[in-house]
């Protein structure tokens, strides 16, 4: 069996011949997806004193920041159910077990426009969707990158949040469905992300925004693909993204930060789901895990880049790479706008749908958004 090099410290075998899964049995699989779904509605109904109570009465508190009651109850009820992170080797079962939770923060009642589109891609037609918030008539557009690590989730995962921001930021939202790995590894999705945001600055008026305001956003995989997008603009001499939204973004492939070790299991994003997420973005790409289109934190020169609004998580794997690149982007001369929510983990964004502490953490983030974007 030939291991395949992915990173500093980080080995592992060709995507092909990961063991199997220990939750492979399709009964069991489903057994927990209906049981991560009811966790999930019930979660949304309870107040943060009864969360607390629920969870022991304890609280949980590292380096100074305590984490949010209600992600403290999730994290247990996962442990309970025997789930160690967001995969467990499988990419169709982990693809099933997003979605299917998914459905429960779907965010519906969310009183914005909603339309299916496809975009010219370098590979054939990208489908994507845009929400326009009343109105939105000349309002700017974010060109939103998903989550999910290049692997596991897609356009309905992120509808909830697509919504939210729509509605809370006042801004125009164009979700991009990129082409995801492994049967397309890196740089598919990034040359789809580049490809759907050009197209976004020519059809923006089309779409009722303002074409001069076109910024580009998203979350973790997401992250580092928005900011790819923003220094494949610059070396292109293309116009610029009004700003770029990295909200704990994955920018260094090959790293082993202190983070990543201190909350590298238990906080739903583990240390072993990111090694399996480069694997499968990097294997049989030919690229390796320093190149800047796969980690921007690599690029020579982070000089001449948008306004950057960086989000971190106090309880986030992610946490050190996103605070190194919003420092690394300040002393490019970049202009930053860094918030870390203390009291957060990975995926608050998409646990704002169920209420309390992330919703309050994402309401900030769309505020800032909309002061940026909108009265900036």
């Amino acid at each position: 069996m030939t291991i395949v090099r992915v990173g500093r410290n980080r080995y592992a075998a060709p995507v092909s011949s990961w063991r199997k899964p220990a939750w492979s049995n399709r009964a069991k699989n489903r057994a927990v997806i209906v049981a991560s779904q009811a966790a999930l509605k019930v979660v949304s109904r309870l107040s943060e004193r009864t969360m607390r109570l629920a969870a022991g009465g304890r609280s949980l508190t590292v380096e100074g920041n305590t984490l949010d009651p209600m992600l403290q109850l999730l994290r247990i009820g996962q442990r309970t159910m025997g789930l160690q992170g967001l995969v467990d080797g499988d990419v169709d079962q982990a693809r099933t077990y997003v979605r299917s939770t998914a459905r429960v923060m779907a965010g519906a009642d969310i009183g914005v426009e909603v339309e299916n589109l496809t975009i010219p891609g370098p590979a054939g037609p990208i489908p994507a969707r845009h929400y326009r918030p009343a109105d939105s008539e000349g309002a700017p557009l974010l060109v939103y990158i998903h989550g999910g690590g290049f692997v596991i989730a897609d356009l309905d995962v992120y509808d909830g949040v697509c919504r939210l921001i729509a509605r809370d930021a006042g801004v125009h939202v164009l979700s991009v469905d990129y082409r995801l790995a492994p049967e397309h590894t890196a740089p598919a999705a990034l040359d789809d992300s580049y490809a759907a945001y050009r197209w976004a600055v020519v059809h923006a008026a089309d779409l009722g925004a303002d074409p001069n305001r076109v910024a580009v956003g998203g979350d973790s995989a997401g992250g580092n693909l928005a900011a790819g997008v923003c220094l494949r603009a610059r070396d292109d001499n293309a116009l610029a993204p009004f700003l770029q939204l990295l909200i704990y973004p994955m920018v260094d492939a090959t790293g082993s930060t202190r983070s990543e070790k201190l909350f590298g299991s238990g906080f739903f994003l583990t240390e072993r789901d990111i090694t399996w997420f480069v694997d499968n973005y990097l294997g049989g790409s030919g690229l390796e895990p320093t190149d800047p289109r796969v980690s921007p934190r690599f690029a020579e020169d982070l000089s001449g880049l948008p306004l950057a609004l960086v989000v971190t998580a106090g309880f986030d794997p992610l946490r050190d790479q996103g605070d190194d690149y919003a420092k690394a982007l300040r002393d490019a001369g970049v202009p930053v706008d860094h918030r870390s929510f203390g009291s957060m983990t990975h995926m608050f964004v998409n646990y704002a749908l169920l209420g309390g502490g992330c919703a309050r953490a994402m309401a900030e983030v769309n505020s800032a958004l909309r002061a940026h974007l909108v009265h900036g």
